[in-house]
């Protein structure tokens, strides 16, 4: 009998590690389950291969040579490497880092997208009903899901689970629903021409999770800007404010001179004509109960609100403002004030010095009311960039130092009044006279557009002379014994929110998030709205294809050719 000497015995239980190990592999990978029998195998196939590396090198003592060590030193190089590496992908995994360089942030979520998906009162799903899974769609999917938790969205195919495409309703690939609790939404349907936009998915996301609808009437009857679509129509504006979940509809005080109960806003945009002194009382009233009101008045205009504004502190200049930078800087018109300083304020808190335009436009002066906060939003370049132009007729722009006010000139104005039961209802101004306070003045007194808290509403009540008690007829009570508040916009501008520059630059996001803080629903983002990407094709003639075509393949080639042969010719 052959006797197994120790040497041979080390090398023969040296393979029974591998064996074991690969048994142990083999028995987890194929029942899916690490249980103990696989750790066992794995755990005592390790231990022997690691028994005879430490035997091995006793043996030979090969740790002292230098090959050895040189081997050692790359092994342990190449371990941390693999080490760091995959702390790198671990991080990388848990905590996102990403930078956008694109012009319109295209591959960013929108901060009122962040806003939304972070604040989700319950999980939201998106269902994708297609067989292809586009890569842009999963990035712009993917980058919703990373802001919360209770977002998640899935790709189905409807012939593998017909099932489930029955229960939405789905007629044809490409449909994509969201779904929350019991609610279902059809978001859009995406083909090869029209990718998942952000847009139409914050839009119906904010729909889906809201609990109720918000009732916004428009004045008409006096040549206001008309709701359907047309020339000078704000027929987008009115589609935004949809998609926001609020209900548009149009409002003649003329026929009924009171504000319906169930207005959460009024917007007057653009009127040509007066107001009768019963619309323009039912305006004062809806503000006293604690209403909203959003004005958008015109230069050359007068609607007859001069009185409604004299109580907040707000005068509509006759002048119109001019900003000749606009036209250096943009190609815009001298008429078409171009904005970049916006103020300390709700609506305009995500702006930084983005653009938003007004054509035709008027400026505001502000003068300040007891009770009432007054923030200045929209303001103009200073002179000589901007100025009050008085002289409409001259063909020529020139500052007429007697006539004309310099910039900056102040285009929008948010106003907002706190009001109890025991305050009066339609505050006034001081009795004593005060002169308005230009936007020049004002940027020198006030360095900042922060309001500033001022006298209460009780407080002025007191010393008001003029102020109606609260038992008046012509008062009609407070909606709650709970205080209330009164907010007020202005614009001197309405044509920034019509078709065609609606969706130009922020002036959509002026008009919506005014709306938005109007409603006083502060919980609600108010950042700017989701982008679309720029279409950036370039569209060539038929002469300037055929151009580029020869200049390309023949032109160019030739050129080359022909400095090769000169080079040629100068080194023979």
């Amino acid at each position: 009998m052959k006797i197994v000497t120790k040497k041979k015995l080390w090398k023969y239980l040296f393979w029974l590690g591998p064996f074991l190990v690969t048994v142990g592999l083999t028995i987890g990978l194929v029942s899916e389950q690490w249980g103990l029998i696989s750790l066992i195998f794995l755990i005592t196939g390790i231990v022997i291969i690691g028994l005879w590396i430490i035997w091995q090198s006793y043996q030979t003592k090969w740790w002292k040579s230098r090959s050895t060590q040189a081997g050692t030193n790359a092994l342990v190089a190449t371990v941390a490497v693999l080490v760091i590496l995959g702390l790198i992908n671990f991080l990388g995994t848990r905590y996102h880092f990403r930078t956008d360089f694109t012009e319109t942030q295209l591959f960013t979520l929108a901060p009122q997208s962040r806003e939304l998906v972070k604040v989700l009162p319950q999980p939201v799903k998106v269902w994708v009903f297609d067989i292809n899974q586009n890569p842009q769609d999963q990035e712009l999917l993917e980058n919703y899901r990373r802001q919360s938790s209770k977002f998640n969205f899935e790709y189905i195919n409807p012939q593998l689970r017909p099932g489930l495409a029955e229960k939405f309703g789905v007629k044809d690939y490409g449909e994509v629903y969201l779904e929350s609790g019991n609610k279902r939404q059809l978001v859009q349907t995406i083909n090869q021409n029209e990718r998942l936009s952000e847009v139409k998915l914050t839009s119906r996301l904010q729909q889906l999770t809201s609990s109720n609808t918000t009732k916004v009437y428009l004045l008409q009857g006096h040549g206001e800007h008309q709701l359907s679509p047309g020339q000078g129509a704000i027929s987008q504006a009115i589609q935004g404010l949809n998609d926001k979940n609020y209900t548009t509809s149009p409002l003649n005080l003329a026929e009924n001179p009171k504000v319906p109960q169930d207005a959460a806003v009024v917007i007057v945009a653009g009127p040509k004509r007066e107001l009768f002194e019963a619309e323009v009382k039912a305006l004062e009233e809806y503000l006293n109960r604690g209403g909203n009101l959003l004005l958008m008045i015109d230069p050359n205009t007068n609607s007859k609100l001069d009185s409604l504004l004299k109580e907040w502190g707000v005068r509509l200049d006759n002048r119109l403002a001019v900003d000749v930078s606009a036209q250096s800087v943009v190609g815009l018109g001298p008429a078409t004030p171009l904005v970049t300083e916006y103020g300390q304020h709700p609506i305009t808190q995500d702006f930084r010095n983005d653009i938003s335009f007004y054509p035709i436009a008027r400026p505001l002066e502000i003068t300040p009311v007891p009770g009432i906060q007054a923030t200045p939003l929209l303001q103009t370049k200073p002179y000589p960039s901007s100025w009050a132009e008085s002289d409409l007729q001259s063909e020529k722009l020139e500052f007429n130092p007697d006539k004309d006010l310099k910039g900056p000139l102040v285009l929008g104005v948010a106003l907002t009044r706190k009001q109890t039961p025991e305050s009066t209802p339609t505050p006034q101004a001081s009795p004593t006279p005060s002169p308005l306070v230009s936007p020049t003045s004002q940027s020198k007194t006030s360095p900042t557009p922060t309001p500033s808290p001022l006298a209460s509403p009780t407080t002025q009540s007191k010393t008001s002379p003029t102020s109606p008690s609260p038992s008046s007829p012509s008062s009609p009570p407070p909606l709650s014994q709970t205080p209330t508040e009164s907010r007020l916009v202005v614009f001197g501008n309405s044509n920034f929110a019509t078709d065609g520059l609606f969706q130009r630059q922020l002036n959509g996001d002026v008009f919506l998030n005014s709306v938005t803080w109007l409603n006083q629903q502060d919980k609600q983002p108010l950042s700017i709205r989701p982008k679309e990407p720029k279409n950036r094709r370039i569209t060539l003639t038929t002469t300037q294809a055929n151009f580029l075509t020869v200049s390309s393949v023949l032109v160019l080639p030739l050129i080359g050719f022909a400095i090769a042969v000169i080079l040629w010719w100068k080194r023979r």
